[in-house]
């Protein structure tokens, strides 16, 4: 997981400064961010204290309207509680009395310069210190973005992972990243893979050596990020170890608590396995539409079944 600080969404989102600039290293620790309401009135029960607390138009104008001494009384109950730090959206006039309480209390104050609403930002930050703060792990495999659809490929060194997704992405499908795949879970039924930036558009290819698919391919090559959906473990082939049933169940793989649906490709010279990997792709987002082969196929031979006889 890495670390954010108030310094970083200043350079992230272009934030002005207008107190506490010497306690920009403050550490944010967790994802979302706060929009104070209840608490201006006193209730200070479920007061998350350690996010980001957001004043927008609706609050700066509620605070604009209060007396001097009932101000004070209403921000200092809230910087009371040292959150790490107050971003304005609804511009900069008119704030001494925020700047004031910021500074003595040692909170940086921020303003965003960017014409959007507060709920447009909100959205924007949630999205950012979601996936930053987001629980990591790394494993080895490939990761690929396959019609659309996040895919971690993964098997034994030297089972051909990396060939198979270099054919993969000549017939037009996106690199995520090679080797090393950092998985974020991002909520209970999400997990994002990507690469440790070190990897970022490399691929490694046995004899052939280490490429840059973007600068071979075209950006089309690759992609920062993707969300999980099939766990594909290549292996090597084993004679009768396969069965031809209408349907395979899919089993599952367990990332830090998100069970991801995954399958067996055997690989064997002359098979065609980015071909099946295509077509799990396709087949997954399918079953995820309600639609089942397998149903259609048996519904077909129940209907001729009941046909009458043509004697």
């Amino acid at each position: 997981m890495k670390k954010v600080t108030i310094e970083s969404l200043v350079q992230k989102y272009s934030l002005k400064v207008l107190a506490g600039e010497n306690h920009l290293q403050k550490i944010i620790t967790q994802p979302r961010v706060h929009r104070p309401g209840l608490e201006f009135v006193g209730h200070f029960d479920f007061f998350p204290t350690e996010q980001v607390q957001i004043l927008g138009k609706k609050e700066i104008t509620y605070l604009h309207k209060l007396s001097r001494e009932e101000r004070k009384i209403r921000i200092g109950n809230i910087v009371h509680y040292h959150p790490p730090c107050f971003i304005v959206t609804a511009g900069e006039e008119g704030l001494t009395y925020l700047i004031h309480h910021c500074t003595e209390q040692g909170i940086p104050l921020l303003v965003t310069k960017q014409p959007e609403t507060t709920s447009e930002f909100i959205t924007k930050l949630d999205a950012f210190l979601i996936k930053e703060l987001a629980p990591e792990i790394s494993v080895h495999g490939v990761c690929m973005n396959v019609s659309g659809i996040g895919i971690l490929l993964r098997g034994n060194s030297g089972v051909g992972k990396s060939e198979t997704a270099h054919t993969l992405i000549r017939r037009g499908h996106r690199l995520v990243s090679d080797d090393i795949v950092v998985l974020k879970k991002l909520s209970t039924q999400t997990i994002l893979g990507t690469h440790d930036g070190k990897t970022k558009e490399f691929l490694a290819l046995r004899s052939i050596g280490l490429l840059n698919v973007v600068r071979l391919y075209g950006r089309k090559a690759f992609q920062d990020e993707t969300r999980i959906s099939l766990d594909i473990h290549l292996t090597k082939w084993e004679k009768d170890a396969l069965y031809n049933d209408l349907e395979q169940e899919y089993h599952f793989t367990d990332y830090m608590g998100v069970k991801i649906p995954s399958m067996e490709i055997q690989l064997q010279p002359g098979r065609d396995v980015a071909g099946l990997i295509e077509a799990a792709a396709n087949n997954w987002y399918l079953k995820q539409q309600g639609y089942s082969a397998v149903e259609e196929f048996m519904s077909r031979v129940e209907a001729d079944i009941m046909k009458p006889d043509r004697d």
